[in-house]
């Protein structure tokens, strides 16, 4: 799955009200839900990080969520790079771990 550039108009809240996305305490938990499975989730955090963000649900993460990681990882110049990078290199591993299952399993069905 390649970086989604206009991730907005794919968005799993695209269509929810604003307002339930920028709750406070154990509305949060419903508010991170709808990034459950969102397809571009990643997209969303990275561009909440990157412009700081200080309010709302994005990515999946809450404000005080997203303070802490930006605290962990002061050097990070873009997150937007660190997260397609790494979600490149999962995607790349997985493939090669695919590959290798399969030809495993023929070369155990030639045997």
């Amino acid at each position: 799955m390649s970086w989604v550039t206009d991730w907005i108009s794919q968005a799993a809240c695209r269509t929810a009200d604003p307002d339930e996305l920028f709750v406070q305490g154990a509305a949060q938990n419903r508010a991170k839900a709808v990034c459950t499975g969102c397809p571009v989730r990643t997209e969303c955090l990275a561009d909440a990080l990157d412009s700081r963000m200080e309010h709302g649900v994005w990515g999946g993460m809450t404000e005080r969520e997203r303070r802490a990681l930006l605290r962990r990882r002061p050097t990070v110049i873009s997150w937007r790079r660190l997260l397609e990078t790494a979600r490149a290199e999962y995607e790349r591993t997985t493939q090669l771990e695919l590959q290798h299952r399969t030809r495993n399993r023929s070369a155990r069905g030639a045997a």
